[in-house]
């Protein structure tokens, strides 16, 4: 016997056998396709996903209750209209915040820096915002008597918009509101000497707003 005998190979005639592989039918199929869909179906029924359960509040904040004696002090010596809002700013490392009445906020100023408990002789930083429906002026307060600090924020609308100065209580306030007036247009009544300090005193517009438009297009 050869070796290709021992193979099952009979010769350089035989062909090698082929296994047809029946095609299903698409009627077969789709019952197939549906049949399996309605087991996934029937399995999520079985095990419904889990419910999230709903984050947690935060812890309360160790300055809530300075912030809690800022609002009383405020509110007995001016008046509870004065604190429009108050809140501790988490992403700003949770610091207390006001939100002081414009028309208060002079009388506020002053009691922040001369009450004892208080102590806010150091203005920090003075900005302003334009928040599209109206403007916001922000004072990030320290007291370098007792260490802690805040930030007051002023509200005042787009159009008329007024804050009274407190370049009589704070002095370092001075150059900071005629850049925001300058830049935002934001005028403080009382200052002292309100002109622009970066732009040329002839510039047209307040180029930080956000419906500034160049008096000169080219520039």
């Amino acid at each position: 016997m050869t070796r290709d005998d021992q193979r099952g190979n009979t010769g350089p005639e035989a062909e090698p056998v082929k296994v047809a592989k029946e095609k299903e039918d698409p009627a077969a199929q789709a019952a197939k396709r549906l049949a399996q869909a309605k087991a996934r179906a029937a399995d999520v029924k079985k095990h419904p996903a889990k419910e999230k359960k709903p984050p947690e509040p935060p812890e309360p904040s160790p300055l809530q209750p300075l912030l809690d004696r800022f609002v009383k002090v405020l509110t007995e010596g001016v008046g509870s209209e004065a604190v429009e809002e108050a809140y501790i700013n988490r992403p700003g490392g949770d610091r207390p915040t006001l939100v002081i009445s414009p028309e208060k906020w002079l009388e506020v100023a002053r009691l922040l820096l001369e009450e004892e408990s208080l102590a806010f002789d150091y203005l920090e930083n003075l900005s302003g915002v334009d928040e599209e429906d109206h403007m916001e002026i922000l004072y990030h307060l320290t007291s370098l008597t007792h260490g802690h600090d805040i930030c007051v924020k002023v509200k005042t609308g787009r159009e008329e918009a007024e804050v009274p100065s407190v370049t009589g209580v704070w002095r370092a306030a001075d150059w900071h509101e005629r850049e925001i007036y300058d830049l935002l247009g934001v005028r403080f009544t009382g200052h002292p000497n309100l002109e622009r300090i970066l732009m040329p005193k002839g510039w047209v517009g307040h180029p930080l707003r956000k419906d500034y438009k160049p008096y000169d297009g080219g520039v």
